[in-house]
């Protein structure tokens, strides 16, 4: 018995596709895990509370800023 996926193959030929990049690509998001102070948590967290915005994507938020103005870590 054929599945629909043999009955796709035959109806497409893959290697003649002409794959594109997802123009959503720029917007995925990947899940990391760090140490944070808890201090800073708090902070985000009361700042959710405030806005009522999940206090996460307040981080994210926030660090998306840092990168869109070039922004430098600056010690001491």
């Amino acid at each position: 018995m054929k599945s629909s996926t043999d009955d796709l193959r035959e109806e497409y030929n893959v290697e003649e596709l002409k794959p594109r990049k997802n123009p959503y690509a720029a917007r995925l998001k990947q899940q990391v895990t760090m140490n944070m102070k808890v201090s800073t948590i708090m902070y985000f967290k009361e700042m959710s509370e405030e806005s009522g915005v999940p206090y996460q994507l307040l981080i994210n938020l926030y660090l998306d800023d840092c990168v869109k103005k070039g922004l430098k870590v600056q010690f001491g």
